[in-house]
């Protein structure tokens, strides 16, 4: 699934991402440790993995969209 960077923050290493239909969804530093990342910028497209769905949507992997 694609997503967009919104917020990020370095010192937690966690942050949110909007979904294509502009619903943000939390990451906490797990998700973002398992995408191999360094930094996020707020606009990023990027790939994420998610467990769940509606209210219960969890990411477990943030990472940077390749092509």
């Amino acid at each position: 699934m694609q997503a967009t960077a919104y917020t990020y923050d370095s010192e937690t290493r966690s942050g949110s991402v909007l979904l294509d239909d502009g619903t943000p969804v939390d990451f906490g530093a797990p998700a973002f440790d398992a995408g191999g990342l360094r930094l996020l910028r707020a606009g990023q497209r990027v790939r994420i993995e998610t467990e769940g769905s509606g209210a219960d949507l969890r990411i477990t992997l943030v990472t940077l969209q390749t092509f």
